[in-house]
């Protein structure tokens, strides 16, 4: 595998509409073979007996059954509300005209 070259994150830069200085061009493509070379290393410990992980530890995720409980009633919702209109929150409108 090349390393990341100038060129190449200049390039990735333009398609994702980015501008970056020429400072920030250089500093990117050091910390991208940086990155780049840090994966070669683990690709030489990993072997295809151990699945690949998002963390160390094994964490389950604990979900809960998904049941209705109490309904906040209209009334209770608006009561805190600083403006309403009989039935609904009143607030200041954010778009224009185009819209």
């Amino acid at each position: 595998m090349s390393d990341i070259t100038a060129a190449d994150v200049e390039h990735l830069a333009s398609l994702a509409r980015i501008d970056l200085t020429e400072d920030e061009v250089s500093r990117m493509a050091e910390q991208l073979v940086t990155i780049q070379h840090m994966i070669e290393k683990v690709r030489e410990v990993a072997s295809p007996d151990v699945p690949p992980a998002s963390h160390p530890l094994v964490m389950p995720n604990t979900f809960r059954p998904d049941e209705p409980g109490a309904v906040l009633e209209r009334d209770a919702a608006l009561e805190g509300a600083p403006d309403r209109d009989e039935t609904r929150f009143r607030v200041t409108a954010i778009l224009g005209e185009e819209q």
